[in-house]
């Protein structure tokens, strides 16, 4: 049942929103989603990104366990670091497919060069014909 409306989100609501995300796959939304997080992905190194979530996490429970509605904001900023990961791990992905395409072909290179050192060992160790004059 959902959350009856206000400015206030049920932790139902909430979950029911992240459920209909995740049933989509690996889409990315149609439109973007607009969330009052600060510049994560301008600033953000891929070292920080446990930190962060940490921090989210920590501020978030701290929110939960008292009495006032800064969870919401929390929330948002929650997901919003989720997010950012969830991209970063996409581009890794990609960045990798294309790094093991470049390995393969410097290895038909490397292998190519091998080949041919083969032969040019094997000419040079053959006996030299007589020319005919």
């Amino acid at each position: 049942m959902r959350g009856v409306g206000g400015p206030l989100l049920c932790i139902g609501d909430l979950l029911n929103d992240v459920g209909e995300n995740d049933a989509g796959g690996d889409q990315l939304p149609s439109h973007p989603i607009n969330t009052p997080s600060p510049d994560y992905n301008s600033s953000l190194q891929p070292s920080d990104l446990n930190k962060l979530f940490q921090e989210k996490y920590e501020q978030l429970n701290m929110a939960l366990a008292g009495t006032d509605h800064s969870w919401t904001h929390l929330t948002l900023e929650l997901c919003t670091a989720l997010e950012t990961a969830n991209k970063l791990v996409r581009s890794t992905n990609s960045n990798v497919g294309m790094l093991k395409d470049r390995v393969e072909e410097l290895c038909e290179v490397i292998n190519r060069r091998d080949a041919t050192i083969e032969v040019a060992k094997a000419f040079e160790g053959s006996p030299k014909q007589p020319e005919s004059s």
